[in-house]
């Protein structure tokens, strides 16, 4: 009778550890879909600020067509990538399409000295921060939930549940990994 208990207390343990087990994952996969909703929001505002501020540098640089037409380009990659590795590259496109953009107003002082500018452009700026926390903290909840999904015991509830490993949202373009280099 005694061996009954030990074993029914044994079941009822493993069964509960299995719960717990279960529960963690599902706390860590919505946290990363958490944390990837944080950067679809701020990304949704970058887009939705960028178009007035090509306007903003078309009054003064007009003849920049190519210029226009490749921020323009990259921004429909950001609004239509559709998976984390998509939206990093589409990213990646965006930020140099951007950094073309801040140097040719480098040769119009007048664009410079635009307040309307210098707004958008802080607005940017704030809202690139924004971005930068947003995806470390994506990174951080898909590094919590790959391990708990690669280890042990919870693998293998993981395994028997179908919880998926998370996908880092990271440079894939090594060149821009470099430190920039400023020379005087």
């Amino acid at each position: 009778m005694i061996i009954v208990f030990i074993v029914l207390g044994g079941v009822i343990l493993l069964f509960l550890a299995g719960i717990s087990i279960y529960n963690s994952l599902v706390t860590k996969k919505n946290l990363m879909e958490e944390g990837w909703s944080s950067i679809d929001v701020f990304l949704k505002k970058r887009n939705d600020l960028i178009p007035n501020l090509m306007e903003t540098v078309k009054g003064y640089a007009s003849h920049e067509k190519e210029l226009f037409e490749n921020v323009t380009a990259s921004r429909n990659l950001v609004q239509n990538a559709n998976t984390v590795s998509d939206q990093g590259n589409a990213e990646n496109a965006l930020k140099n399409s951007m950094m073309n953009l801040f140097a040719i107003a480098e040769n119009y002082p007048e664009l410079k000295a635009n307040q309307n500018f210098i707004e958008m452009q802080n607005e940017l700026s704030a809202i690139e921060e924004e971005i930068e926390m947003a995806r470390r903290y994506y990174n951080g909840t898909v590094k919590e939930n790959n391990i708990a999904i690669e280890s042990f015991p919870s693998n293998i509830i993981s395994n028997m549940f179908n919880f998926n490993k998370g996908t880092f949202f990271e440079i894939k373009e090594t060149s821009q990994r470099e430190p920039t280099k400023v020379s005087f």
